[in-house]
């Protein structure tokens, strides 16, 4: 299964005066609207680096959460 990133989350930039707090509602999202939904084994091309599955990313959520990207 595959999915385009820009499909199932809203556009965002880091540059906005409330980048942390835009961060953290981003971070949130993909959270409830990718891992939470999809399967481990869900390729995920992320236009910049290797692609991935969400399986092998999902244990860096915390380390994205906490460094804010």
């Amino acid at each position: 299964m595959t999915h385009a990133l820009r499909d199932l989350i809203p556009r965002w930039r880091r540059q906005h005066p409330e980048g942390s707090q835009r961060f953290a509602s981003l971070i949130d999202d993909v959270e409830q609207r990718i891992f939470d939904v999809l399967p481990e084994e869900t390729w995920v091309y992320p236009g910049h680096g290797n692609d991935t599955m969400l399986g092998a990313e999902r244990p860096h959520l915390g380390e994205w959460r906490e460094r804010g990207w």
